[in-house]
């Protein structure tokens, strides 16, 4: 099968690595309009049952992501002046450039041709392609010259954000929330390159970002004013705006949706067919996800239009419990204000609780791990669980080279709190 990606994001490189695990005889063409190495953003954030998918599926490239990733212990929640609560669990998190830096060597050993630095504007040079993939983001070009054939609604949110690095080394997932004369502001925040690098989005209410100037500030001044409301938390550390050679800019999120996830034999992947909000954590996962999906179904069937009609059953109807759930939870944050006049072990209870309604005893659950010798004791529970996933999926001792298909049943999704 002759197959062009358009887009070298996680999702077109996992899924070109997917199919040639399935089948090396398949053509695969990845198209990427960057330069080696260079990408938007900072850093992903992932769990445990990401990497379970990614040992099943293609153990060498699972073993360069783990080998790669940070990982980060339980959740801090700053709220004003020295009010701290905390989550426990554990989580993941990786530079989006090292990420795609594993994949595309990956899927270059495999013999995919992964090309940088062209830009596609037309699907007029792929007629003797039997599939085309469009894993270009949520602005996809791809998507959009179909002529709306996918149904495709963007829903944008309330709130202003900008996602920023910082050489302040954060160990937890960092939430902090800073009054200032126009409102609330805040930031998630997390490792992406250990030792040296983390993740820092912003986010405020329209009122806020307008309240601060930030409507009308240079680079240099937003990066300033935010550098001096979360001083405390910086500890004296800077934030870094640019990447791919741009300064980052405050956004308002994207929320996509489609009717349709295929039409002739063209199929969308990744965030060209969704997206979910930030604050579940999930994007990076949901787009490996469909990859995987996809090219299961394509590795099942014979005819590939039979493959998309199942694979755009199956995962439209995954991501619609998800993406309510992204939703709740970006309005949430548009209303966070609600909650903030209360102690951060309150706040950080309503914040947990934001995707439904809770039994009672979670509120004392939630109230008993605050305790120090309690988290102590999660701790070393969330250490051992961790150590016990990764022998189970053959992280702790080195993995065998597998030179067999991957045909284990597909991935479930499971969003995060």
């Amino acid at each position: 099968m002759k197959i062009v990606c358009i887009g070298g994001g996680p999702a077109g490189l996992y899924f070109a690595i997917s199919m040639k695990r399935r089948d090396p005889a398949h053509d695969i063409t990845v198209i990427d309009r960057d330069p080696p190495g260079s990408t938007y953003g900072w850093g992903v954030v992932y769990w445990d049952d990401l990497l379970d998918l990614l040992y099943r599926n293609d153990p060498d490239s699972a073993q360069a992501v783990r080998a790669g990733s940070v990982v980060w212990r339980e959740q801090a929640i700053h709220v004003g002046d020295d009010q701290t609560a905390h989550f426990g669990g554990y989580g993941f998190s990786m530079g989006r450039a090292a990420l795609l830096d594993v994949l595309s060597r990956r899927a270059s050993d495999l013999g995919v041709d992964v090309q940088h630095g062209r830009e596609v504007h037309d699907l007029s040079g792929f007629d003797d392609a039997d599939l085309i993939v469009a894993s270009d983001g949520a602005n996809s070009r791809v998507r959009q010259l179909g002529d709306d054939r996918f149904g495709t609604s963007v829903t944008l949110g309330e709130n202003r954000y900008i996602w920023l690095g910082t050489d302040k080394v954060f160990t937890r997932f960092t939430f902090a929330f800073e009054h200032t004369s126009a409102g609330w502001i805040w930031f998630h925040a997390y490792p992406s390159v250990a030792g040296k690098i983390s993740t820092c989005i912003v986010e405020c209410q329209p009122q806020t970002w307008q309240g601060l100037g930030f409507d009308s500030l240079d680079n240099s001044e937003n990066l300033r004013v935010l550098e001096k409301i979360f001083a405390r938390h910086l500890d004296g550390h800077s934030l870094i705006s640019k990447t791919r050679g741009e300064f980052a800019r405050w956004s308002r999120f994207p929320e996509v949706t489609n009717k349709s996830w295929y039409h002739d034999n063209v199929v969308l992947l990744g965030d060209a067919a969704h997206t979910t909000h930030f604050t579940i954590g999930s994007g990076t996962r949901l787009a490996i996800v469909d990859a995987v999906v996809l090219a299961q179904n394509l590795y099942e069937h014979a005819e590939v239009a039979d493959a998309l009609e199942n694979y755009d059953a199956q995962r439209r109807a995954a991501l619609r419990p998800i993406q309510a759930a992204a939703r709740g939870s970006m309005v949430w944050f548009e209303h966070a204000d609600r909650y903030l006049d209360r102690s951060a072990v309150q706040f950080a209870y309503a914040m947990a609780a934001r995707h439904g309604l809770q039994m009672p005893w979670r509120y004392q659950l939630h109230l008993l791990t605050q305790v120090p010798p309690v988290r102590k004791v999660r701790r070393a529970i969330d250490s051992g669980q961790r150590w016990l996933r990764a022998a189970r999926r053959g992280e702790v001792t080195k993995a065998l080279p597998s030179q067999r298909r991957p045909s284990d049943p597909l991935p479930t999704d499971r969003s995060k709190p």
